[in-house]
């Protein structure tokens, strides 16, 4: 199965090809969302054979380099478009490929009738070939490539709708905001030439290891790398395109915003856990930014009243507990709740479209309400896909939020837990809101006009698939602890040397402790929920209590005026400092001054020699003269 590694990666470029080059021939436009549904679900079957050849090799041999060509060889650099395949790769790309493929399949029925139809699975292809490209890449060079190229689909789907001015400004602050992390990543790649020489993994970790814990090199690499990883993953301070993402359409929030590129940051950090475990500082900023960004996600989830809205700050709230995971060196705890947050948000995300289908576009949950009966299995599947989120047993995100949770309070960190353990309350709380204000209560739409209806077989089929891995994903992490040991051999190296630094002796009763903890978990998600459901399961006034919670309620609702923070403290100052200096001064009177100065010097030595050309012969000719007795008078002198 070793041959079809870069078919992987073919497929959807064939169907990218195809749908762009010829789509807008199709008589027929649906032909172009099956196009590219095949092309994307021919690759996840694919990625199904290399991982079942896999699963018949020894533990050791597992990783599959295969290189395509060389790319760039200059001096000691040699960076080839070569593909790595092993434990942690193989398990995104059937993440990326599988979701991909019933996202893809859901479009086809939520994008049916749109003038861009043909173009919105063109850009979908697009985007699955460049991040297989950035999971598959065996050296960092080639992995940025990838990064880039997810940025920029991410910037063509969220400004799908460009005849919106806001979903414009929607993509051009995620593509603005991307590129100050993609500064750290380059900065990053720039370091690791000076202190290896090389930009493959197999050449910078082995040496790596050799350098010793606390390299000023490795901190320097790892905190550029981390800057990457906030923009392109939504952490503090560049947390705030996500939210906004949400103007394109919601099968691309479903792809992009919850299930694949978000996660890019984690995948870059337990690539290279080796790199960060030998960096302790930077694992403590990790481990920092990580709660802060879950914790304030979350509060701003908690009255949110855009559907979508609510579903954007907690997919940061949920990356904030990834990144949790990697920032106390839970490698393998960190990637397991990426698989699981794919299989509940996508389905959340899609649910979400599905009601916003059904009610004819409106995102508002105060102007839904009682649509149980009209939608019963978006109702069921968002219900499952809730309760998974919610970190209730046995459904996937119980599994993988309390072994990050766990491994925090077993490193020494119980503040870290209780923390964590405090946005796990508020995110059953804002999700078991957000199921009682669109599915019970009283409608609080109109009637008079189309009901709501429940969604076709295209959009079903991926929720209830969508929704039965939230119930069943989290199996790989019971006490056979199946995930962990596939990924042993890529992070394993990395969680021994952050363990070996803190040097923590395992607690007594330590089994009893994480039961007990457990318990806490879920006693806290129960509490949230019981909260939300006397607040609003049968409450008839929306809000009637809400905005008693005065300064709590105004700034989970005005989103902690982060937005008017930095446009008071860094956009406006930055168009006020480019338009009176760098424009009037710096453009318009040093740059310009010096090109239309030297055109009017040129102008006026030019006028002075016009004058010597009077067009009268004997001029002409005792000009010669002097000219001939000048030169025999210089070769007589010297």
């Amino acid at each position: 199965m070793t041959q079809l590694i870069p078919y992987i990666v073919a497929a959807p470029l064939v169907g990218f090809l195809i749908n762009g080059l010829f789509g807008g021939k199709y008589k027929n436009k649906a032909i172009a969302g099956w196009v590219g549904t095949l092309a994307v679900t021919i690759s996840f079957i694919m990625a199904c054979g290399v991982f079942f050849d896999m699963l018949s090799m020894p533990a050791e041999s597992r990783a599959i380099h295969y290189k395509l060509l060389d790319w760039i060889n200059v001096g000691k650099v040699n960076v080839g478009i070569s593909y790595l395949i092993d434990q942690l790769s193989i398990i995104f790309i059937l993440i990326i490929t599988g979701v991909g493929a019933l996202i893809h399949l859901y479009s086809t029925g939520y994008m049916k009738g749109d003038p861009g139809y043909t173009r919105f699975f063109t850009y979908l292809n697009l985007f699955i070939v460049m991040m297989l490209t950035l999971v598959m890449a065996d050296n960092y060079l080639l992995t940025f490539l990838g990064w880039e190229g997810v940025g920029l689909c991410s910037y063509l789907l969220i400004g799908f709708w460009f005849d919106e001015n806001k979903n414009n400004n929607a993509a051009k602050k995620a593509f603005i905001v991307n590129r100050v992390g993609d500064f750290g990543f380059l900065v990053a790649m720039g370091v690791m030439l000076v202190a290896f020489g090389s930009l493959n993994y197999s050449d910078i970790f082995p040496t790596a290891l050799g350098m010793g814990s606390g390299n000023t090199m490795l901190i320097i690499i790892t905190m550029m790398l981390f800057l990457g990883c906030t923009g392109k993953s939504a952490q503090i301070p560049l947390y705030i395109w996500l939210p906004d993402a949400m103007a394109g359409p919601t099968p691309v929030s479903a792809l992009i915003h919850a299930a694949t590129m978000v996660t890019s940051g984690i995948y870059l950090i337990a690539r290279s856990n080796i790199l960060f475990a030998l960096s302790p500082p930077t694992l403590e900023v990790i481990s920092i930014v990580a709660i802060c960004t879950a914790l304030l996600a979350a509060m701003i989830a908690l009255f949110q009243n855009d559907i979508k809205k609510v579903l954007a700050y907690s997919t940061v709230s949920q990356l904030g507990y990834m990144f949790l995971g990697l920032g106390v060196g839970a490698f393998g705890a960190g990637v397991f709740h990426v698989m699981t947050h794919a299989f509940f948000k996508a389905c959340l995300f899609l649910g979400s479209g599905a009601v916003i289908h059904a009610m004819h576009h409106e995102q508002d949950m105060q102007k839904m309400g009682g649509l149980k009966k009209y939608l019963p299995i978006t109702f069921w599947t968002f219900m499952l896909a809730t309760l998974a989120i919610a970190g209730i047993p046995p459904f996937a995100g119980f599994f993988s939020k309390d072994e990050i949770l766990w491994k925090a309070f077993s490193q020494g960190s119980a503040f870290l837990w209780f923390l964590g353990a405090l946005g796990a309350l508020m995110t059953a709380f804002y999700m078991f809101r957000a199921v009682y204000l669109t599915f019970y209560g009283k409608e609080r739409f109109d009637t008079g006009h189309h009901l709501p209806h429940e969604v076709g077989p295209a959009m079903w089929i991926p929720l209830v698939v969508l929704a039965g891995l939230s119930v069943v994903g989290g199996l790989l992490g019971t006490p056979t602890n199946a995930l962990d040991s596939w990924l042993a051999p890529v992070v394993e190296k990395g969680e021994a040397l952050v363990l070996a630094s803190k040097s923590i002796p395992t607690p007594p009763f330590a089994s009893q402790i994480e039961q007990l903890l457990l318990i806490i978990s879920v006693l806290v998600a129960l509490t949230g929920i019981v909260i939300a459901t006397l607040y609003y399961k049968r409450r008839t006034t929306l809000a009637a209590k809400e905005k008693n919670l005065g300064a709590v309620y105004t700034l989970s609702t005005n989103k902690f005026y982060v937005d008017e923070i930095y446009d008071k403290t860094i956009i406006q100052p930055t168009y006020t400092i480019s338009n009176s200096f760098l424009y009037k001064i710096v453009d318009v009177k040093i740059i310009d001054g010096i090109v239309n100065g030297s055109a009017a010097s040129i102008d006026w030595i030019s006028g002075i020699i016009r004058k010597i050309q009077t067009g009268i012969v004997q001029n002409y000719a005792v000009m010669i003269v002097v000219g001939i007795l000048v030169l025999v008078s210089y070769v007589l002198i010297f």
